[in-house]
């Protein structure tokens, strides 16, 4: 593959981006639901890799539609003071869903949070193009540079491609949107170590096979950058073959590489691994840790109080797992049996605590040490979890607020960690 050049777009308004840094407080419900305009109509395209991942359960007779299309991905990063910077892909604020000819239309807006408030700031857009801009992803260096990731479908020569921005710890631009990952990419995500910031994608499509027939993507990628989004190395993790959606997060020196392979003629896909040293640009081989696998339905975290990487996901039978990797890629603890975890949804980590979502509208706590996982408390949720991205973001060692992609926008809820039950003889397959 080669690699493409990096090309720049003007800067966004810096006293926008300033008035809301400096902010005092979060947004109350009314700033959180505030209108914005709507994208101009786009002409009609085929179905982006994305739009032909497979359709989620349905959560309700009343979604009848790919919720997707009205909003997703979510992600946050540490900002000063305690507080955080949110990112996500929606079609509005409110969201309102595909254009008259059935496109989606997803911008890049961002938000503010800091443990002291009760809600979100009110979401700003960020990057505003035709097309759609999903799902966000964003990850954080050592220098405070910020890298947003993202599969586009504005101006690409190859109906999609993957591309990224990079920002100071002020938004400033560094080498700012458009840049290219590469064009026909998509499904990417994006982690940074200590200096180097990791984009994980997916190349190309082929129809048919996976779930409803809709196709998998062909080959998983990998390309390494400095802090300032220069290039450092493309590594071919695996090339051409039936292996996509992937996933990573970073420890200060290594990024663990989560995906999942197409199987022939079932409904499940093999959740594989491998270890990625940015340095070198080496990639280790690569390992599968399940082998029966519910489609898309896994999550990656790195735990730094530990030194270790916490896998989470659900199996066809909807059986939910967890595992625990060093920075070499081996598996050093495994917890074969939780409640079904949400898909796409996020990890919150205090220190050796980790908080995932549940498919059963509950909160599961994890205890983790170097050796070992525990499911040791769940709680019920007041929002009903989507699948379109969700992100907990901690109050201190006892409260996680946590934001989500409703079906009519940012819905958000704090969860007093203190008050979980221990999870019963079931949620443990007793």
């Amino acid at each position: 593959m080669s690699s493409p050049p990096l090309r720049r777009a003007a800067c966004w308004p810096l006293a926008l981006l300033a008035s809301l840094l400096t902010a005092c407080g979060g947004g109350d419900a009314s700033t959180a639901e505030s209108s914005t305009a709507a994208p101009a109509a786009t002409p009609a395209s085929a179905p982006s890799p994305a739009q032909r991942h497979a359709q989620p359960l349905l959560h309700s007779a009343d979604d009848a539609e790919d919720r997707r299309a009205w909003h997703h991905g979510i992600e946050a990063v540490p900002a000063a003071e305690g507080s955080y910077l949110i990112f996500f892909s929606s079609s509005g604020v409110p969201p309102t869903g595909p254009d008259e000819s059935g496109a989606w239309t997803h911008d890049v807006y961002f938000s503010s949070w800091h443990p002291n408030e009760r809600r979100i700031s009110a979401p700003m857009p960020f990057i505003h193009k035709p097309e759609a801009q999903e799902p966000v992803s964003a990850a954080k260096s050592g220098d405070g540079h910020i890298m947003l990731s993202f599969e586009d479908g504005w101006e690409s020569p190859d109906q999609v491609s993957q591309r990224y921005g990079v920002y100071d710890a002020s938004l400033r631009p560094v080498a700012p949107y458009p840049q290219v990952v590469e064009h026909g990419g998509h499904s990417g995500h994006v982690a940074a170590t200590h200096d180097k910031f990791v984009v994980f994608y997916s190349d190309g499509w082929i129809d048919g096979g996976g779930v409803d027939d809709l196709g998998t993507g062909n080959g998983v990628y990998a390309k390494v950058y400095d802090t300032r989004g220069r290039l450092l190395h493309d590594v071919n993790v695996v090339h051409a073959e039936r292996e996509w959606w992937p996933m990573v997060a970073a420890s200060p020196r290594r990024a663990l590489l989560v995906w999942q392979q197409y199987v022939p003629g079932q409904l499940h896909a093999r959740l594989r691994t491998a270890v990625l040293d940015p340095a070198s640009g080496t990639v280790s081989a690569y390992r599968t840790i399940e082998s029966s696998l519910r489609y898309y339905t896994y999550k990656v975290q790195y735990v730094a109080a530990i030194r270790r990487f916490l896998v989470t996901g659900t199996t066809e039978a909807g059986r939910g797992f967890a595992h625990l990797l060093d920075e070499a890629g081996r598996t050093t603890a495994s917890l074969d049996c939780m409640p079904p975890i949400v898909r796409e949804a996020g990890i919150a980590v205090h220190e050796r605590k980790a908080y995932t979502p549940s498919g059963e509208r509950r909160l599961l706590h994890l205890s983790l040490t170097p050796t070992s996982i525990a499911l040791t408390g769940v709680q019920p949720s007041p929002l009903a979890w989507s699948y379109t991205g969700s992100v907990g973001l901690m109050r201190g060692a006892n409260k996680v607020h946590w934001v989500s992609l409703g079906r009519r926008g940012i819905e958000e809820a704090d969860f007093d960690l203190t008050q979980a039950a221990p999870p019963s003889a079931e949620d443990l397959c007793g």
